[in-house]
């Protein structure tokens, strides 16, 4: 198989966020450990951050039919809150992580059951001679792309993503994928808006990038937008942080604290004010005709 140019961000760059330090994180993502958007819904209380991540993961286990699955994929699998929660809540026989961060993977390791596997490896390099049932990946796909590639290269890299997804899947296999994205932002100017105090190396996509990236290979049976959900998981990473701000500067030092609080606050306000939002999108791996079949 043909080795896949990374045209995101660079190991590097991912370790140098996420590899902070665990405890740093564990201080205010809450029980869950999960560091993406949640997802209010009815018999969910404003307050309840945890129970918001539980559904963000029990939605998008149902979106792509995980929960009837033998064998899943999390692309970007973070502190591996989706991987235990396949296994634990949904039956599933074997669930696989993939991430770039040491420290997410020792986190993992400590706490894995055997029929959760975590690789620190990049999706690009990643293979598997057993088919996936579905992939799921949350709050990755941000970083597929760099900075300075131009609409074409950023759907170059994209379906490079898309088309190797679908090569993991079984026939008809689902993608449930979630991430920020540019919404009024002109594209001649999302240079001056990107992160990059906290995310190097990674742009944001266009709906329009992703959806056209994605149609070589996949059907999307579903598109929906939560960007106030991220707005509001914001602001209780900032109260949390600020909750117990000495202790994580002691440890880890007030740039580092102050960083992540200017940054969230200014992602807060990019939702709020609608110059990033957030999609949900679940797709099906397209069958091919009878016709072009080998």
């Amino acid at each position: 198989m043909t080795a896949i140019e990374n045209l995101g961000a660079s190991k590097d760059a991912i370790q140098y966020h996420y590899d902070v330090g665990n405890d740093f994180y564990a201080a205010w993502l809450g029980p869950s450990m999960c560091y993406s958007a949640a997802m209010w819904g009815d018999g969910i209380a404003a307050g309840d951050l945890d129970a918001a991540q539980l559904n963000k993961l029990d939605w998008h286990i149902a979106a792509a039919a995980a929960d009837r699955g033998e064998r899943v994929l999390d692309i970007g699998c973070g502190w591996g809150s989706l991987l235990f929660r396949l296994v634990e809540r949904h039956g599933v026989s074997e669930a696989v992580g993939l991430t770039l961060s040491e420290a997410q993977a020792a986190w993992i390791r400590a706490r894995a059951p055997a029929n959760v596997r975590v690789l620190v490896a990049p999706w690009q390099d990643y293979r598997d001679e057993t088919p996936f049932d579905s992939i799921i990946s949350i709050g990755a796909f941000e970083h597929f792309a760099a900075p300075e590639l131009d609409e074409a290269g950023k759907v170059r890299a994209y379906r490079a993503f898309f088309e190797h997804g679908a090569g993991l899947l079984g026939r008809a296999g689902r993608l449930s994928l979630q991430t920020i994205a540019w919404q009024e932002v002109p594209k001649s100017r999302q240079l001056e808006y990107l992160p990059t105090a906290i995310f190097p190396e990674s742009n944001l996509p266009y709906l329009s990038e992703i959806v056209l990236a994605a149609e070589t290979s996949f059907d999307v049976l579903s598109l929906s937008a939560g960007g106030s959900d991220y707005a509001r998981t914001l602001r209780h990473w900032i109260k949390g942080i600020k909750a117990r701000r000495q202790e994580l500067a002691a440890a880890h030092g007030e740039e580092v604290v102050q960083r992540y609080l200017e940054n969230f606050t200014a992602f807060a306000f990019g939702f709020e004010r609608r110059l990033i939002t957030l999609y949900r999108l679940v797709l099906r791996k397209r069958r091919l005709p009878e016709a072009t079949r080998a």
